[in-house]
């Protein structure tokens, strides 16, 4: 009964509207009751990019982050999120382990060992959803990533990050959040098999389901393109990667997915100029969302966020393919 109650309680904080809600509906992605890029050729796909350190801080002392201010590298982030969603991105991929820095040993995550929530580091998070949420774009938010996982003392620590992170989402009453467990959940560096085997990853998307059913909830594949059939049927989207993916099999990457008839998303790729474009002309071509990452300029400290600056011949393609010719 006191289950009950809490989860009903959870589900109606979360269904107070806020500026943008993210839903899928008959396979293609909506915001605020639109279907995505109406009228396009990428009509119902959420074109996203990986920004997994516009959160981030390393509580290790190391001489390269001198001088780093975690909270002024999150405003140099917010203020660009108007210029990528006037080029077309409709989501950002968030983690609360952030991603690779471009050095070993960051300890920069969100959770403490036993799965509890770290107030500053939410708050930050929550920051970066607000501001997307009022620029009416989405949020991929990440809860592991593989060098991060480490801290965590058992397995039960990692199933009470699941659950408080989803009660978080739903006690804040946001509208525009899906969930990704993990990123590249099948990734060796992942310490845990609760993580990293297919069963066990499954279980972990059973559990933040049934804690807010509201939710959507996914986990990232390794960068071939393919999920585990059992991770996949748990998920209710699908998140390949294509970083290690030529752009001439995309296609079929995606065709084989489709077995699951699921909307596919993948939210990461690290090329870049004209093969990122090739790329996203290949999802978009397939009915897949597309991800761009960054590596070097958005992911690897000093972390750069300028807009579609970032890279003019990806955006500008981006905003070719989402906006309606006259």
């Amino acid at each position: 009964m006191k289950h009950a109650i809490l989860l009903f309680a959870l589900c109606f904080a979360l269904s107070a509207r806020a500026a943008t809600k993210v839903e899928l509906v008959n396979g293609l992605w909506h915001l605020n009751g639109a279907v995505t890029y109406a009228g396009t050729s990428a009509e119902g796909l959420l074109l996203n990019v990986r920004m997994v350190n516009s959160t981030f801080s390393d509580r290790h002392d190391d001489t390269r982050k001198k001088g780093f201010d975690a909270e002024a590298n999150t405003d140099r982030f917010i203020a660009q999120i108007p210029a990528y969603a006037a080029s077309g991105v409709r989501a950002f991929t968030l983690c609360l382990q952030g991603g690779m820095p471009g050095y070993e040993k960051a300890l920069n995550s969100a959770f403490n060992a036993d799965g509890s929530l770290r107030d500053e580091d939410m708050a930050r998070v929550a920051r970066v959803i607000r501001a997307c949420d009022e620029n009416g774009v989405a949020v991929i938010l990440g809860l592991f990533y593989q060098r991060q996982t480490p801290l965590f003392k058992s397995d039960e620590a990692i199933r009470a990050a699941v659950v408080n992170a989803m009660r978080w989402i739903a006690e804040q009453r946001f509208t525009n959040v899906l969930v990704e467990i993990a990123n590249e959940y099948p990734h060796p560096r992942f310490t845990h098999e609760l993580i990293k085997s297919p069963q066990g990853m499954a279980s972990l998307i059973r559990l933040a389901k049934e804690t807010v059913p509201s939710l959507l909830v996914t986990a990232s594949g390794y960068g071939n393109g393919a999920l585990h059939d059992e991770v996949a049927k748990a998920c209710d989207f699908l998140t390949p990667h294509f970083n290690s993916t030529g752009v001439d099999k995309i296609p079929q990457r995606i065709k084989a997915l489709k077995k699951h008839n699921k909307a596919i998303v993948c939210n990461e790729d690290h090329k870049d100029g004209e093969e990122a474009a090739a790329a996203l002309r290949a999802c978009v071509g397939n009915h897949a969302s597309y991800g761009l990452m960054l590596q070097e300029h958005n992911q690897h400290h000093p972390f750069h966020f300028d807009g579609p600056e970032d890279d003019p011949v990806f955006y500008a393609e981006l905003k070719k393919l989402t906006q309606k010719t006259p």
